[in-house]
């Protein structure tokens, strides 16, 4: 599996814009899932004007989402705030899945910091639940940010027969160090590889931190992740890293924690186990 880790800097409330650097992305980088980070489509630090830039189903930019992916054969995973499906008025910061057929699907964020700089819980509500989507025969865990810090979430979508977990994040470079620790821990404990993609930029001053990666189901980094100084300011980049979406399979039977988890469950055992 051909992925694009597309550590971008969005420009903060111009929705066009991004999509059309969505748009270049895909075009260029030739891989099968282009992963951007969280609330790529607007930014971060936009206050009020997430309930005025919302996506809805159907509207123009889930349109063109849509005839992106399906232009340039390649799959989206790209953040953006959401109307709620559930709950009429409310928002969800959501992992959108667009797929070239055109059909989507989304995991909402389940835990909203609302500590020092944060305010998610102002403008969102948190998602209910994880479960995994289908994508080209795959199935995707799909987490964003701070969902990272609660291992039951990983938990949950692995059990659930996720192939792969995909976090996207708009974190501050002051947490890069914690996502660095966290991000294999995820990998090893579930036996399954993880894909992240964090944005960069500075917006209402905050600094965002990049950091993006993907970690072998035995937490080791796969193609050359570069090794950067957290003081320092990452730039935009763009990487193509190609990830073997079986290796949980070959490795699992080394080290089988879904399996001894299941044993102390109800219910079946999880999927590939």
């Amino acid at each position: 599996m051909r992925l694009a880790l597309a550590e971008l800097a969005p420009r903060a409330g111009d929705v066009g814009e991004n999509l059309r650097r969505v748009e270049a992305v895909a075009a260029s980088a030739r891989a099968e899932l282009a992963v951007f980070p969280e609330l790529f489509l607007t930014g971060y630090r936009i206050g009020d004007r997430f309930h005025q830039l919302a996506m809805r189903p159907g509207d123009p930019t889930h349109r063109e989402l849509g005839r992106i992916a399906a232009a340039t054969g390649t799959g989206l995973v790209v953040g953006a705030p959401l109307a709620s499906p559930d709950r009429p008025g409310e928002l969800v910061n959501a992992a959108l899945v667009v797929r070239p057929d055109g059909s989507t699907d989304h995991q909402a964020k389940r835990y909203l910091p609302t500590f020092g700089p944060f305010e998610e819980g102002v403008p969102f509500s948190p998602g209910p639940a994880s479960a995994p989507v289908g994508w080209d025969g795959h199935r995707l865990g799909l987490q964003v940010c701070y969902d990272v810090f609660f291992p039951e979430v990983s938990r949950e979508l692995a059990l659930a027969g996720a192939r792969l977990l995909v976090a996207i994040s708009a974190a501050p470079v002051t947490s890069r160090r914690l996502f660095d620790r966290l991000l294999p821990a995820r990998a090893i404990e579930n036996g399954l590889p993880v894909v992240y993609v964090n944005r960069v930029g500075v917006e209402d001053g905050m600094v965002f931190g990049g950091g993006s990666g993907v970690w072998d189901p035995r937490g080791e980094p796969v193609d050359g992740r570069p090794v950067e100084l957290v003081a320092t300011v990452p730039e935009e980049s763009v990487r193509v890293v190609d990830l073997d979406p079986t290796a949980s399979d070959r490795w699992r039977p080394f080290r089988p924690v879904l399996r001894d988890v299941a044993a102390h469950r109800t219910g079946p055992a999880p999927s590939g186990s």
